[in-house]
């Protein structure tokens, strides 16, 4: 049985390489056939457990393919692969290519390249379907993460948490983002595990959990440099002024360098955040700043609402 599914894989290997030629008759090597037989040679290679020519299979499956123009998918030399986005319509298509020659360089032994490779898929189909975008960031993240390459994991899966934070897919994002801290706390990386509090608990407020976004807090002071760090005191204060709906602590924290200069994701979510029940205004000092508290009153929905502290 293995040696007719190998049989049949040559079978379809010299079927896609008469398919490419060209003669007096033909002029045009025939692409999409061939990437048919190529296809086909993959899947009866796999079946025989012959990984790397699978694997060289579909990296052939996508050459022809990309000869084509059908689909914005190459396979250089070494076997990384970068994209020409010659037609955005196919680009779906294309992920599901790279995803399977990914799970190829997973089961042949080179997961660095599988991991690299759906990193850029991710890039690819990131302006068109954020939700794919995720779901391979994630995929990557776990690669690198079975290779013990927290670093690298951690950096995927960071790229995960923004896109979840864009759908706003908040629960997915509180779930990613303790991933990431946890993962920065096993490297050592404690400065990076007080910015992920920060985004935790912007996460968790706009979730209106204010219990959980407290507890993120409270752990944090298990970690080495936190208590009395620019963090800490940012974070506590914003946790006091949204516990006593005081809109203008809460706005000023929020528009603080320390938050306003995050990653775009969190940076919209730190200048977006309201306290519950509308918020209690400090009685103005003047008269010129009853004005401006009025006005400010008024202009509730504006994002930047709130007045300056």
């Amino acid at each position: 049985q293995m040696a007719a599914k190998i049989n049949e894989a040559h079978d379809h290997i010299a079927k896609a390489e008469k398919y490419l030629k060209t003669s007096f008759m033909k002029w045009k090597p025939d692409y999409d056939s061939a990437a048919s037989e190529y296809s086909k040679a993959a899947v009866a290679f796999k079946n025989a457990k012959m990984l790397e020519e699978a694997k060289e299979a579909y990296l052939q499956e996508a050459e022809a393919h990309t000869n084509n123009k059908t689909y914005p998918f190459t396979a250089n030399g070494e076997g990384g692969m970068f994209f020409s986005l010659q037609d955005m319509q196919r680009i779906p298509e294309a992920i599901q290519y790279i995803e399977r020659a990914s799970m190829m360089y997973v089961e042949n032994g080179t997961p660095d390249t599988a991991a690299l490779a759906l990193d850029r898929a991710g890039k690819l189909i990131e302006s068109q379907d954020l939700a794919k975008a995720v779901d391979l960031y994630q995929k990557a993240a776990s690669v690198f993460e079975n290779e013990d390459r927290l670093r690298q994991a951690v950096e995927m899966l960071g790229k995960a948490s923004r896109l979840l934070v864009r759908q706003h897919k908040l629960d997915e994002a509180a779930v990613s983002i303790q991933k990431e801290k946890n993962m920065y706390k096993e490297i050592e990386n404690y400065p990076t595990c007080f910015k992920k509090t920060i985004a935790q608990v912007l996460v968790h407020l706009h979730r209106n959990d204010f219990v959980a976004a407290d507890k993120c807090v409270r752990e944090s002071y298990s970690l080495p440099g936190f208590s009395g760090s620019e963090d800490c005191i940012a974070l506590e204060q914003l946790l006091q002024g949204y516990d006593e709906q005081d809109e203008d602590q809460v706005h000023c924290v929020c528009n603080s360098p320390l938050f306003k200069y995050m990653d775009n994701d969190y940076a919209k979510l730190s200048i977006s955040l309201r306290v519950p029940g509308g918020g209690k205004k400090k009685a103005p000092a003047s008269a010129a700043d009853a004005g401006e508290g009025a006005e400010a009153g008024e202009a509730d929905e504006d994002e930047y609402a709130g007045g300056l502290c």
